[in-house]
């Protein structure tokens, strides 16, 4: 059979035809080539115009560099914003490791702010502005303010109006906005919404010269979840040429990132569209794991819920629950003598006695004298009742063994 007549029986028309505009895309149709160090730019091109579609508003392919996942653009804003310990980054507490690791690395300081975990782990301004100030009493100056949204490892979805408050505080703070936006298609609950910041800042007038933006994006998230394919890109806007041109060098020193990355990011910004031979079969599959991770998630929050002395707020988004845990004074007694926080001590009794892999939410941080563990609802729909199952009898057995 010929090879074309092969793809043919394989692969829908249009999967083909954009397999075919793709290479076209690549200068020399050479996929193991360096590439413009911001990205291939029909690439850059397909993916200015997801954003369009997603927002409302103009995207800029010269705004976009491709990077091999979110994580190296973080490193790159992080690398070109701290100039020394005196520069500070408002990050969310809880927060995804890698800004505190990040920051570190490049000789910052991370300024907290916690999240209101009594309002649905919201984001009060109040508390950005009295961390703010507080940093400044220090000698610390804060550059850019971290905002993950849906959070990580919290599953919270931000409200509009709440997103439209924190545009207006770093615009009159001057600070750079790190929105990382790589759960955007992760939103399980109808009443709520996915907003860009991009999109809420143009809404509000703001151009420009206005507001210094920065937002990640990641095909290791949402319904596609090919994390070892390592593509992203931050699309930054808001920077005088002279900034630019510190990113760009920046960018340049990593060469590119992969093209196999670079691909996906495209596909991943630019769906299959209604009139596509492969629409159907696409939104069959995409909303079917959307759904089934929003019934996972559901199931896992209804289920800690009713465990003795632990609370968890509603899973809205994410790929994550991180309920809290109140714990017996004999097990943070058993915990101190073993040297270890008491959610890791739990954690690791669970990981022993079950298999149940969960993250103590002292490695996220948290407000001091509280406990958690993140639980990712990745595990397959079928496992999870056993699952449950296995966590309630063994958090029954602990409760039991350290009752006071």
């Amino acid at each position: 059979m010929p090879y074309f007549t092969v793809l043919v029986t394989c692969y829908s028309a249009d999967a083909i035809q954009r397999a075919w505009q793709i290479l076209d895309q690549i200068p020399g149709r050479a996929t193991g080539a360096y590439s413009h160090s911001q990205g291939i730019k029909g690439l850059r091109d397909k993916i200015a115009a997801g954003i369009e579609a997603r927002d409302g508003y103009p995207a800029d392919p010269n705004d976009i560099f491709l990077t091999d996942g979110a994580s190296p653009a973080v490193h790159m804003m992080m690398q070109l914003l701290i100039r020394s310990e005196k520069d500070g980054i408002l990050c969310p507490i809880p927060q995804y490791p890698l800004y505190s690791a990040s920051i570190a690395l490049h000789g910052g300081t991370l300024v907290p702010y916690y999240l209101d975990e009594a309002n649905g782990w919201g984001l009060e301004v109040s508390e950005l502005k009295k961390q703010l100030e507080n940093a400044k009493s220090k000698g610390i100056a804060v550059r850019a303010l971290v905002v993950i949204n849906p959070g990580n490892p919290t599953g919270q979805v931000l409200a509009e109006y709440n997103q439209r408050q924190i545009v207006d505080f770093c615009k009159q703070e001057g600070l750079v906005l790190l929105a990382d936006e790589v759960y955007q298609e992760n939103v399980y609950v109808p009443e709520k919404q996915f907003h860009s910041f991009k999109k809420i800042s143009r809404s509000m007038g703001y151009g420009e010269k206005d507001i210094s933006l920065v937002s990640f994006q990641s095909v290791s998230k949402g319904y596609h979840g090919e994390c070892g394919k390592r593509g992203g890109y931050m699309e930054v806007t808001g920077f005088g040429p002279d900034v630019r041109e510190q990113i760009y060098k920046v960018a340049s020193v990593n060469l590119c990132s992969n093209i196999s990355g670079q691909i996906l990011a495209s596909l991943v910004m630019n769906p299959p569209k209604v009139g596509d031979e492969s629409y159907e079969s696409y939104i069959a599959e995409r909303d079917g794991i959307l759904s089934s991770l929003a019934r996972r998630a559901k199931t896992l929050e209804e289920a800690f819920n009713r465990l003795e002395g632990v609370t968890c707020n509603k899973a809205e988004g994410a790929m994550y629950l991180f309920p809290r845990i109140s714990l017996p004074e004999k097990a943070i007694k058993a915990a101190q003598d073993a040297k270890t926080a008491p959610d890791a001590f739990y954690c690791r009794r669970l990981l022993n006695a079950t298999g149940i892999v969960v993250v103590p939410g002292s490695g996220f941080g948290q407000v001091p004298g509280t406990w958690h563990f993140r639980c990712t609802i990745l595990p397959q729909e079928d496992k999870i009742p056993a699952v449950v199952s296995r966590l309630t009898d063994f958090h029954k057995s602990f409760m039991d063994e350290f009752r006071d």
